[in-house]
């Protein structure tokens, strides 16, 4: 039976029920996370401080979840997934709680180091436990179930943000991840199935001392140089170009390290995989896309438009409702046919929203630009968790934790060197167009065109590298991409 035709397996209530608590633990900081970008002027307000200094409560989670989320791959291996799991979701809500009693900006900024240690968790090692549970043939839909929450959070975060800041404190911010972490964890220990052989930690060994000196350092030194672009000034600084470089010398020896020992912190060698490393590459693109494009979308409604930051959020409701009604159909369509054709369909789809935005003028349809939003959104659905799931069917399930965490450096840098090029190009776009702001977003939305565009190139090797062979049974096609 050809893949086209194939007869997708049921999804199981213990699967279902898998991605559902995934989702609900996942979700958490990534809502944590927009509404604090929100809350900033307010907590400057709060704790009478400037600009530069509150925003290291975003910084500096940023930084701490770029570091820990190398470990990833190791930890899920020596500890199991549900243990490691578990933990995350603790580490997490009790740092929510510490923030919310936090009596100074310093405080506050210490325990957002500590939520972001969870966070960082949270994501790789959850969809790792999604991505074992469900197995090739399921994997699309189960992938679904959890990327939708995933992505309608960034879109109903400002509005719940809002509320909260304007009817009670922002301490509440960080207060409403306690229940929700509280109806995780209990979920969690009584879905997860502790006596899963890939959980249990029987494969602990030693870690990667020296991989680890160098992968979390240079992770986390890169972004922290990118994160310290905020102008076309900024990229001749210091700030950026010690951390920086230095975060790439410490990947670049990192690399030859990982591919010249037998248990590396991040095994590298499936990047190998045609198959995977287009995937990646994808990922990345993505990644780098959709992030640069978010922030340069709230500041075209509210620069361009004059609009103000809650109503520039609501119209940026419609990407969310696009990327949500896709997911689902399409994680139906990769359990039935093969991905990389789906992803194949969805870049146009960004292309054409994209394109939409480069003639956005001062007073341009906001139905228009309400469709394109939803266009992108279903591009999107079509493209990132098709490609991820791309991935995890061409390996077994003992090298997804560390395919997963490699992808989340990847969407981490990704998203770090986008805001930095958009932010570098949109200041001076904006200097050279003071009295027509509208006409420098035309020029920056030509970015995440690009990058969209861009992204064709590892869709068709992806495409190319899982065509059916003939007389080749899918186990064994597994089983050969795998070695």
């Amino acid at each position: 039976m050809s893949p086209g035709t194939e007869k997708a397996a049921p999804l199981d209530r213990r699967l279902l029920a898998v991605a559902l608590v995934v989702a609900i633990g996942a979700v958490t900081p990534i809502v944590d996370m927009t509404i604090i970008g929100v809350a900033l002027r307010t907590l400057s307000d709060s704790f009478d401080t400037g600009l530069s200094t509150v925003q290291w409560v975003i910084t500096g989670y940023i930084l701490t979840t770029a570091m820990v989320v190398p470990l990833t791959g190791w930890a899920t291996e020596a500890f199991g997934g549900r243990r490691l799991w578990l933990a995350a979701l603790t580490i997490f809500t009790a740092g929510s709680l510490l923030c919310a009693l936090s009596w100074s900006i310093g405080s506050l900024i210490a325990f957002r180091l500590v939520q972001g240690i969870g966070a960082g968790l949270l994501g790789p090692v959850g969809t790792a436990i999604v991505a074992r549970a469900a197995g090739p043939k399921r994997m699309g839909r189960a992938m679904s179930v959890v990327g939708v929450p995933l992505v309608l959070g960034p879109v109903i975060a400002p509005v719940i943000g809002g509320i909260l800041l304007d009817l009670v404190s922002w301490r509440w911010i960080f207060l409403i991840n306690l229940p929700i972490g509280a109806v995780a964890f209990a979920l969690s220990w009584v879905v997860f199935d502790r006596d899963d052989k890939a959980d249990t930690g029987t494969s602990r060994g030693r870690i990667d001392v020296r991989g680890f000196l160098l992968l979390c350092p240079g992770v986390t030194l890169l972004v922290y140089g990118l994160v310290n672009v905020t102008s076309v000034g900024a990229l001749t600084s210091a700030a950026f170009l010690l951390p920086g470089v230095t975060g790439i010398v410490l990947l670049a020896v990192f690399v030859r390290h990982a591919l010249a020992v037998d248990k590396p912190l991040l095994d590298l060698r499936v990047l190998g995989n045609v198959t995977v490393s287009s995937a990646g590459a994808i990922q990345f693109l993505m990644n780098a896309t959709l992030s640069g494009a978010m922030m340069i979308f709230p500041l075209y409604y509210q620069l361009a438009r004059g609009e103000s930051p809650l109503i520039a959020g609501l119209l940026l409701v419609p990407q969310g409702l696009g990327v949500a009604m896709t997911m689902p159909i399409a994680g139906r369509i990769v359990d039935r046919g093969r991905p990389s054709l789906l992803v194949l369909c969805g870049i146009p789809l960004l292309a054409l929203g994209f394109v939409s935005f480069t003639m956005a003028g001062a007073d341009g349809s906001y139905l228009r630009l309400g469709l394109s939003l939803w266009v992108i959104g279903v591009g999107a659905g079509c493209t990132i968790m098709p490609a991820l799931t791309t991935a995890y069917r061409a390996l077994s399930p003992q090298r997804i934790p560390h395919v997963t965490a490699t992808f989340s450096i990847l969407q981490e840098l990704g998203a770090s060197s986008a805001v930095a090029v958009f932010i570098v190009v949109l200041e001076a776009q904006l200097a050279a167009n003071g009295a027509d702001p509208a006409a420098a977003f035309r020029s920056v939305f030509w970015l995440p065109l690009a990058l969209v565009l861009l992204c064709l190139i590892p869709a068709v090797v992806a495409w190319r590298s899982t065509r059916p062979r003939a007389a080749v049974p899918p186990e064994r096609e597994l089983a050969e991409v795998d070695s």
